[in-house]
Formats: C-alpha cells, structure tokens, sequence
C-alpha cells in the first residue's frame, strides 16, 4: 500500500503537524501513566481503524514493558480481567470521545463522573487531550491511507 500523500512534504502542513507532534510529547510530561495513554490511543487507533497508529502504539507499548496479553485484550477490555478500574474508566473515555459523532451529547455525564473518580483534574486535562490528539492522528492517517508496519520504536519522538 502506498500513502496517498504525505503530509509532512507539504510546507504548511508539516508546520502545523509539528506542533500537533510537540503536544503530544508535552502530555509525557504529565502525571498520566504512560500505560495508560498507549492504552487509550491503541482503543481509539482500533476503533478509527487507524493501521499506523496501532502499529506505532503497540511498538511503544512494548517497549515500555506492556504485556501483550493486555495489549491483545484492549479491543476487548470490558470483558478483559486485566484492566485496573482506573484504566477501565480511561478507556471507556476514550471510547465515547472517539465516538462523540455517534451519541447526541457527546460523552455521558456517568462516564465523565467514572473517570473523575480515578483522575485528579491534571490527569484527566491529559486524558482528554491524548484522546483529543490521537483522533486527530488516526483522521489524518486514514484519509491519506498511511501505511502500517515498518514503524520503529521512537521514531517520531
């Protein structure tokens, strides 16, 4: 499969990708576990159908030291037993934040409440705004028909 165009040879677009890759790195700053942002961006990337973020955050995932029982279990992960309850209400927001154009309302109130109670105000800025960046990523990636499986470990950081 070849890119239909790749945006980072287009002069305004790479300027502006930059800066979308420099928020990214900002949330490794954050107080969010790093399980839990590849954890969430891995959900959104599957539920996108976004072949090149899921090659990426598995990769990373790994490298990290995320099992890959767990890893394999995250499309499934409500009925998954490996999942903290705080990773559970993480992923059950990234979900309705990826799915926000399918529920009038957006994310439901009982879902926000369930990650409030995991996540102090910090976190959850973070939280949203990964899940925010990752379906940015997957869109971009989609629409242009990136393809998936020669990335390698840290090569956009």
């Amino acid at each position: 499969m070849e890119a239909r165009l790749n945006p980072m040879a287009a002069p305004v677009a790479a300027k502006a990708l930059k800066h979308v890759v420099a928020a990214g790195k900002a949330l490794a700053e954050s107080t969010l576990a790093p399980a839990t942002r590849e954890l969430v961006s891995l959900r959104a990337s599957q539920i996108n159908g976004c072949a090149g973020c899921i090659d990426m955050h598995t990769k990373d995932a790994t490298h990290a030291g995320e099992s890959q029982v767990r890893l394999h279990l995250v499309a499934a992960w409500r009925e998954a037993t490996v999942f903290t309850d705080a990773e559970r209400a993480a992923l059950e927001l990234a979900e309705e934040g990826t799915r926000i154009a399918d529920a009038a309302g957006g994310v439901s109130d009982d879902v926000w409440a369930n990650a409030a109670k995991y996540y102090d105000e910090d976190q959850l800025a973070a939280l949203v705004t990964q899940i925010a960046l990752i379906n940015a990523f997957n869109r971009l990636n989609v629409m242009t028909q990136q393809p998936a499986g020669d990335y390698q470990v840290g090569q956009y950081h």
